[in-house]
């Protein structure tokens, strides 16, 4: 079937009015596009993984570091604030892995990095990510397929 937000046409505005205010929040794009990359990494949403690495290109992002991302943490191309960014982007997305699903340690280290509203920002990209990825892997969207 097509992507759910396009058979009900008044959910897509709003979904991209939650991602468009992520990016208001102070976040350097950059990291966005990478927490936005490796949620869907995580989830297996081959439409967004396809849209989100060249969206990151576009963005500025490196080859090494997209190439990267799914081993962030034994890779020596992220800052401390990217890394705490990624470790919330994780921790945010796989809820049901542990019996505290965002732990103190990870989101203090994010709250090191990041203001309220960064954090906000982080949050809400991390959410309409996990958004973006169950619509377009329940429906097997196609990566590089238009809407």
């Amino acid at each position: 079937m097509q992507n759910p937000a396009v058979v009900i046409p008044e959910a897509l505005p709003a979904i991209l009015d939650v991602f468009k205010a992520a990016k208001k929040g102070g976040v350097p794009e950059t990291t966005l596009e990478l927490v936005h990359l490796r949620v869907s990494q995580i989830n297996g949403c081959s439409a967004c993984v396809d849209a989100g690495s060249r969206s990151a290109r576009k963005a500025g992002e490196s080859d090494d570091r997209l190439f990267a991302v799914a081993a962030w943490r034994e890779t020596p191309y992220f800052t401390d604030a990217e890394r705490a960014a990624l470790a919330l982007a994780e921790a945010a997305t796989r809820l049901a892995d542990r019996a505290d699903p965002v732990p103190d340690e990870i989101w203090d280290q994010a709250a090191e990095h990041y203001d309220e509203k960064g954090l906000a920002s982080l949050t809400l990209m991390i959410a309409v990510t996990n958004l973006f990825n169950r619509l377009n892997a329940t429906t097997r969207q196609i990566a590089g397929a238009a809407w």
